[in-house]
């Protein structure tokens, strides 16, 4: 039998080995954040190591959610958090934030309206 299967633990510690045992990331990215990669990401990626690889590839030519890269890559949430943030930083991906901060009140009112529009049609 191999021992890899033998051994449930080792398939969760491989992952960690990956990020040199960090368990933060260098900046906070929320699960619903949307990450693209470009063809040029995607080539630098390759020396970046295997797992930013497959990362960068799978958001290539598709927007793609932290969680979603998680799901794609089989990794634990936690390493696939700490290697995006990484990738972010070194610009092997490009993140693309949510509603900015300042304006919420006045979006969370225009979508109220709306809201109320359709509920009288």
């Amino acid at each position: 039998m191999d021992q890899r299967r033998a051994d449930p633990r080792g398939a969760l510690v491989r992952p960690y080995a990956v990020t040199r045992g960090r368990t933060e990331p260098q900046q906070d990215i929320a699960l619903e954040a949307v990450l693209t990669a470009s063809p040029t990401q995607v080539a630098e990626s390759r020396f970046a190591g295997h797992d930013k690889h497959r990362i960068a590839t799978v958001c290539e030519g598709r927007a793609q959610s932290l969680a979603e890269i998680a799901a794609y890559t089989r990794m634990p949430l936690g390493v696939a958090r700490v290697l995006v943030a990484d990738m972010v930083a070194e610009s092997l991906l490009t993140l693309h934030t949510a509603a900015p901060a300042e304006g919420f009140e006045e979006r969370m009112e225009l979508l109220g309206r709306v809201l109320s529009g359709l509920r009288r049609l």
